[in-house]
């Protein structure tokens, strides 16, 4: 057994029934010209056939009751049953992609069973246009979405006529470690307390610049609206993608960074989407905004390396030039408090900063004593710049499904995949009706920017 990093446990500690934690993604592949009929089928018994697991995928919880002291620990499997894991699924005719909309939907509010590693993989075949879905998901507490991101690249290949390539989930060659995962933790637990102690100055004049602000975002501060209810079970997913060229001539007309951009598209279709539910509050929204303090090549073990951020929308203003310029100001002044720490800082201070949300997700009643700290999360994943495959068989799409908790009942994570941006919307179907309405939203808000872009 191995000690699981506080990090990744918190998001163990604050599931419920109606609050999974875990995140997941929705491939869309081409099969090659010579794939055959039984495409899908083959693709899954392949994967299902992998004879070494990577630990990270053979990881559960030592414990499932909360009483015991074991749960502080992972158990590492010797083997996984592959055939609970991946699994074949077929669409009823004609196959429309809203069709996988709706089973995706309902696999993403199934949580995922403690008693076997913490993670699960759909194979879809019958979408009429001859594609095949690949719906994977996993706890939070095993990855983040960029590690999640970065071993899904490892597993595919630029050349379309490569083949013989691993399952994501498979073991890869790694240097060996000198210390096991109990002196790894205590290490660094041991270089966290440390940095906190060392970074307390930073962190005091980086809050009195935030109260001495008030147009800063800032803990407890967000207004309240319907996304700060209490959640239920079932989930809602709606995905698409938009052109990255579009997105970059905008930027470059505006002056700002890609980032911005996607941001102002969601402010915008979220203003309109309030307005039509006759919701929308007279203060700005704030969005959680993750950010990565994972380098590239750190995937080995899984795990969580995310900070917080917290953006103004703007979406207090009709015109689209208020709220960009609201957002990059936002923006700016978060990388500046950033940019004065180090990862570990980084992560200490995020997780005190949104310590509130995960106490009102956890403690029943006191979200009706704290204010919210977000509205709606919105995170944007650096993917792929390259068309890729996998077996010959070409990604057309990576779509993401993220987590939703109790007082933020909304989630947009978008992720660039080769010349788009794709965009995966993640809600409770209780508490955002009519989710996929955003999604042409998000379309119009782009053409306003593209328009005040000049363009």
């Amino acid at each position: 057994m191995r000690l699981i990093p506080p990090t990744d446990y918190m998001f163990l500690s604050v599931e419920r029934g109606d609050q999974p934690m875990h995140v997941g993604g929705l491939q869309l592949l081409t099969p090659p010209p010579d794939a055959g009929a039984d495409f899908a089928r083959r693709l899954r018994d392949s994967w299902a056939s992998t004879t070494d697991v990577a630990p990270a995928f053979r990881r559960r919880p030592a414990a499932t009751s909360a009483f015991s002291p074991l749960r502080f620990f992972w158990d590492e499997l010797d083997e996984v049953d592959l055939d609970y894991h991946v699994r074949l699924r077929g669409l009823p005719r004609p196959g429309r992609v809203r069709d996988l909309l709706e089973v995706v939907s309902h696999w993403h509010s199934v949580p995922l069973d403690r008693h076997y590693p913490l993670w699960e993989m759909y194979v879809v075949e019958g979408l009429e246009d001859g594609r095949v879905a690949v719906f994977t998901k996993f706890h939070h507490a095993l990855f983040d979405g960029v590690s999640a991101l970065l071993l899904l690249q490892e597993s595919l290949s630029p050349d379309p006529d490569a083949r013989d390539l691993p399952a994501f989930f498979a073991a890869r060659e790694r240097t060996a470690r000198s210390t096991s995962g109990r002196l790894d933790l205590v290490k660094s637990t041991v270089d966290l307390t440390a940095d906190v102690i060392g970074a307390v100055p930073k962190f005091g004049r980086l809050l009195t610049q935030v109260v001495r602000d008030p147009g800063r975002a800032r803990p407890l501060a967000a207004p309240r609206m319907i996304f700060n209810d209490q959640i239920g079970p079932a989930r809602r997913f709606a995905a698409q993608s938009y052109g990255i060229e579009r997105v970059k001539n905008a930027a470059h007309g505006l002056g700002c960074t890609v980032n911005d951009i996607v941001l102002a598209m969601c402010s915008g279709a979220l203003r309109r989407y309030l307005l039509e539910l006759d919701a929308l509050p007279d203060e700005s929204l704030v969005a959680f905004v993750p950010v990565s303090v994972r380098s590239k090549s750190d995937t080995e073990g899984g795990g969580n390396a995310v900070g917080a951020a917290l953006a103004v929308l703007g979406t207090q203003y009709p015109d689209v030039e208020s709220r960009l310029s609201t957002i990059t100001t936002s923006m700016g002044q978060a990388k500046d408090v950033l940019a004065e720490l180090d990862k570990t800082q980084i992560l200490a201070l995020s997780a005190a900063m949104m310590s509130p949300l995960y106490a009102t997700s956890s403690v029943e009643g006191l979200s009706q004593v704290l204010p919210p700290t977000a509205n709606v999360t919105i995170s944007n994943v650096p993917g792929p710049r390259e068309t890729l495959y996998y077996n010959g068989a070409r990604l057309d799409g990576f779509y993401p499904a993220s987590v939703v908790m109790d007082r933020i009942a909304l989630n947009i994570t978008v992720i660039g995949n080769n010349d788009s941006l794709e965009f995966g919307i993640t809600g409770s179907r209780e508490v955002a009706p009519r989710l996929q309405r955003l999604l042409a939203y998000l379309d119009d808000a782009l053409g306003e920017l593209e328009v005040a872009a000049g363009r």
